[in-house]
């Protein structure tokens, strides 16, 4: 059963206004650097995007373990997959269309089927890449990943969660996946919060209907939450930072409590967060579940938080959807 914290615990004290904004990449980055400082078994592996994605922090340090493979995504993974059979961990780094969109086959392969420990990070992921436009917008590595045998798939929520996300990854000895952003996204969480691969946290109490969000709209579905309890709806917020191996348990217990359950996810909706939701729900115990995300289409090219806005996925577009769907609830 999902256990009950207190939230000012675990956030920042003002949730609407976060002491910095900070690209969830930076985490990753900053983790790889703590794990080449403790662990010589550590490789790092990048396709032509070490700045991007914030490995140069750790090539600078390590340059004996760090090896920029050039534009080869599909060639990186085999080598990572090689370097990880001699009793390495490896983590590679690109852009998540490239990786794991332009490799999946040899990540499968080469990488899951060996079942070695190759952790894969997604940087640039959903629309927040904002003017890269549709052809850099990794809107389905969710859903692309999690079908995989022996992957892990994690999508933290802001810089701190992702330090902690790749420091969890490289002990599990199997491989992993984990999606990042490029935009700077409010650090609302604390070193306090808690982190485990596989468990989801419960980051607001409510009675009327239950949030599971992951990535950048756990913040947003906070701030939403709290709109809404001004309007009478008593929202819950949960934190599946962890799609696979998701957490079950939660998802029965809040289901059970709240009979609404809505999923919020930077991501196609099939496939990812909201489709591993349904799955739990549709065996164990059946309740309303709206899922929101990008609904089965190619998005625009613009600002960031513009494209937020535009495909409703800010605090407000989540207002709509959820009192949309406690309504019918009431019914």
């Amino acid at each position: 059963m999902a256990s009950k914290i207190n939230p000012e615990m675990y956030l920042v004290e003002d949730i609407a206004s976060p002491p910095a904004k900070k690209p969830s990449r930076d985490g990753f980055g900053k983790a790889l650097v703590e794990l080449g400082e403790q662990n010589p078994n550590i490789w790092v592996m990048t396709a032509d995007v070490s700045e991007s994605t914030r490995t140069h922090w750790f090539a600078e340090k390590f340059p004996e373990r760090f090896i920029q493979v050039g534009v080869s995504e599909q060639n990186m993974a085999g080598v990572a997959a090689g370097i990880a059979s001699c009793g390495k961990t490896v983590f590679i780094s690109a852009y998540g269309v490239f990786s794991p969109g332009r490799n999946w086959d040899q990540v499968r392969v080469s990488i899951c089927y060996n079942d070695v420990p190759v952790h894969l990070h997604g940087s640039h992921t959903g629309v927040t890449v904002g003017p890269d436009g549709a052809s850099h917008q990794a809107l389905e590595d969710i859903a692309i990943t999690r079908v995989l045998p022996n992957m892990t798939v994690i999508v933290p929520s802001d810089l701190e969660e992702a330090r902690k996300a790749t420091l969890e990854a490289s002990k599990l000895g199997h491989p992993s996946y984990m999606r990042t952003a490029r935009e700077k996204m409010p650090l609302f969480t604390t070193i306090g919060t808690p982190f485990k691969i596989g468990e989801a946290n419960p980051l607001r109490e409510g009675d009327d209907m239950a949030i599971f969000a992951c990535g950048s709209q756990v913040y947003e579905s906070l701030l939403a939450a709290e709109a809404l309890e001004k309007e009478g709806i008593s929202c819950a917020v949960v934190n599946f930072h962890t799609i696979k191996p998701i957490d079950r348990a939660s998802v029965v217990y809040w289901a059970k409590k709240t009979g609404l359950i809505m999923s919020v996810e930077e991501h196609q909706v099939h496939g990812g967060l909201g489709s591993a939701i349904a799955e739990i729900l549709s065996e164990e115990y059946p309740c309303h579940l709206i899922r929101h995300g990008i609904y089965d289409q190619f998005c625009q090219s613009g600002e960031p938080l513009e494209l937020l806005k535009e495909y409703s996925l800010d605090a407000n577009g989540i207002i709509r959807y959820a009192k949309s769907a406690f309504s019918k609830k009431k019914r």
